[in-house]
């Protein structure tokens, strides 16, 4: 069996990271936060955010870029696709869009993507071109009866709560053509659900208690687990085999690396 790191660590030479957002990019300060808190505290971090790349104009990419002194690249997506006339489903459409995003991102070398709350879907030719890593507010371990991940999709915290989770987590994963469905990297450590219960008896009052879940749970999962993920890939921790499967330090994470 070879293994494969995901990104060959060389102290002398830092991973470059473009951050991908469509909104607020709150995944992506922590991550930059990140970055500075490395070099305060060691005086040097193994990966550094070289850019920004937003798919919305109206966005707060140049916000965080002003903010942290980093370029950023702003293409919106939905002129893009007016421009032509067509459905923002059409993928043959989004593959021209993600070709010409990938020639503006080759002047800044990233070695990773961070979709750091980006909404678009990537094209096989962007996950190609480059290694995506995602956060996700729910334990993407979690599967059911047919082997399937439970907790998918944008409403995966009420999910969890309507089932009777009694907590809840975050995940890092690979990003894949499939939604939520690449490679689990980290695991976050657990946030408990009080009283679970009601949650599974009264489906509105966990429609109207997810977002609050979902708020403290991206502070102690999504704000943790994302800029360690990113940190370990540069310091060669993460690899894979042929067969794709995923290595933290040699030791194979079916379930990714869990925090307790």
């Amino acid at each position: 069996m070879t293994l494969t790191k995901l990104y060959d660590y060389d102290e002398n030479v830092q991973m470059f990271v473009a951050g991908f957002m469509s909104g607020s990019g709150s995944n992506l300060r922590k991550i930059i936060e990140h970055e500075l808190k490395l070099i305060s505290e060691q005086g040097q971090s193994p990966y550094h955010v070289s850019v920004i790349f937003s798919d919305r104009f109206d966005s707060k990419a140049p916000e965080i870029g002003r903010d942290y002194d980093i370029p950023v690249i702003t293409r919106d997506i939905r002129g893009f696709y007016k421009k032509r006339n067509a459905p923002l489903k059409s993928m043959g459409v989004r593959m021209r869009f993600d070709n010409e995003t990938i020639e503006a991102l080759d002047a800044f070398s990233p070695d990773v993507l961070a979709f750091a709350g980006y909404m678009s879907i990537a094209s096989p030719i962007l996950l190609e071109h480059y290694l995506g890593v995602n956060v996700h507010p729910a334990n993407l371990s979690i599967v059911d009866e047919s082997g399937k991940r439970k907790y998918t999709g944008d409403k995966a915290v009420y999910k969890a709560l309507i089932s009777g989770e009694k907590e809840l987590r975050s995940s890092t994963h690979l990003v894949t053509n499939e939604v939520d469905g690449g490679h689990l990297l980290m695991v976050s450590r657990p946030l408990t659900v009080t009283d679970p219960e009601q949650y599974a008896r009264d489906h509105e009052l966990a429609k109207r208690i997810a977002e609050h879940y979902q708020n403290v749970l991206k502070e102690k999962g999504d704000w943790v687990i994302f800029p360690k993920t990113l940190e370990d890939i540069a310091l060669g921790r993460f690899a894979r085999d042929e067969n794709g499967n995923l290595y933290f330090d040699g030791e194979p994470i079916p379930s990714g690396v869990r925090l307790e």
